[in-house]
């Protein structure tokens, strides 16, 4: 692959200062009035604005994609055609969420039914993280690509290794959370329970 090294770092400058500043909407910054869809869509894509188009063009939060979600029972339903402030934060979760975690894994991440006490716990320390991780992205990013970024000597080669860094750490950041989420209710009797069977 050729990559433009002077291009590609100052796309990696912009990046970085486009995270420190990003800041996901806190609870009481969320809408708390109910939403008709087209407003919703217009928040989420405000909200979520880094989250690119998929490979046709087409915006990364739309009307179908929400349906999608209430048909598949991700998040809870409209009531009456509207949203509320409960289902603006599972939106931000869930869409967020989907660039790296498939669907079946997001839905035992936010169960359904929840009160809204426990969502804004949950949706309050979503934000949080999120925060803490673009922060740490960032760091990561910049020792990952030092070559790219502050070496006059960069080849394409060296933005080559940025690329499969980013990947791998894509890969190892998947297969963490799917097996997380396998554990969650276990104990580590009930493991040793398991191996013990799997051993017979």
């Amino acid at each position: 692959m050729a990559y433009d090294v002077k291009l590609i770092g100052a796309k990696l400058r912009r990046w970085e200062n486009y995270l420190k500043e990003f800041r996901l909407p806190h609870w009481d910054e969320l809408p708390d009035m109910d939403l008709y869809m087209d407003q919703v869509v217009m928040l989420l894509q405000r909200y979520l604005n880094f989250l690119p188009e998929d490979e046709h063009g087409n915006a990364a939060i739309t009307a179908s994609i929400i349906n999608n979600y209430v048909r598949l029972k991700i998040m809870p339903p409209p009531v009456k055609k509207k949203y509320t402030r409960v289902h603006m934060a599972y939106l931000i979760m869930v869409c967020s969420l989907k660039q790296s975690v498939n669907i079946p894994y997001i839905q035992k991440m936010l169960p359904l039914g929840l009160p809204e006490a426990e969502v804004r716990r949950i949706y309050e320390g979503y934000v949080k993280t999120h925060h803490d991780v673009c922060l740490a992205f960032i760091q990561l990013v910049r020792s990952g690509a030092d070559d790219v970024l502050h070496s006059p000597d960069a080849q394409s080669e060296d933005v080559e290794r940025v690329v499969y860094s980013a990947a791998i750490v894509s890969g190892f950041s998947k297969l963490l959370t799917e097996k997380m989420v396998h554990l969650e209710g276990e104990t580590v009797d009930s493991q040793q329970e398991i191996k013990e069977k799997k051993r017979k």
